[in-house]
């Protein structure tokens, strides 16, 4: 499926999802690899294999090799750390904060493309997984080499239609498997 059929099949009660994400692919906050990075980091976090397959084949049209697997990196590091992060905030005892994760986390370091732009990727799979240690973290290091709220802003806008597109088109299919209760 292209994009273009992607966006034709989101239903009408989510045309604002479909207008707000062709918007989006195009805003001026970000970078043609930020836009296309993002957009693949947050569909796989998203969790809708059609999500998935449509916008990491147009991300593949967008994006290096090597940028594409920074966000594919991006989305399955912070799908780990997200979890394992949460868990630290939301429980009451401080002491696992004192802990080591000993959890690996090499491509952090090691994803080969801007520093900034893998940032990115990470605060905007985290903004969808709901951790807020994460959020804050990788917001406070992508101010601190010099991105604008605005663009961060922009991220995490794109992040959030997308999420919200996966959650329509996992609810039609569960809805064209099931009969509507009335």
């Amino acid at each position: 499926m292209t994009l273009t059929e992607l966006l034709d099949a989101v239903p009408a009660y989510a045309k604002d999802l479909k207008l707000n994400l062709s918007t989006l692919l195009q805003q001026q906050e970000l970078n043609e690899q930020q836009i296309w990075g993002t957009v693949a980091a947050s569909a796989i976090a998203a969790r809708n294999p059609q999500l998935i397959q449509t916008l990491l084949t147009e991300a593949a049209t967008h994006l290096s090799p090597q940028a594409l697997e920074a966000a594919k990196s991006a989305a399955a590091v912070m799908g780990m750390n997200n979890i394992y992060y949460r868990f630290q905030h939301l429980s009451k005892n401080p002491k696992y904060a004192t802990l080591p994760a000993r959890l690996r986390m090499n491509v952090l370091r090691t994803h080969g493309i801007d520093a900034v732009d893998f940032e990115l990727w990470c605060l905007a799979v985290s903004a969808i997984n709901g951790c807020g240690l994460c959020v804050d973290s990788h917001e406070q290091v992508l101010r601190g080499k010099g991105m604008p709220e605005e663009a961060i802003l922009a991220a995490v806008r794109l992040a959030s239609v997308i999420h919200g597109l996966a959650t329509v088109f996992d609810t039609e299919a569960v809805a064209a498997t099931q009969p509507v209760l009335t």
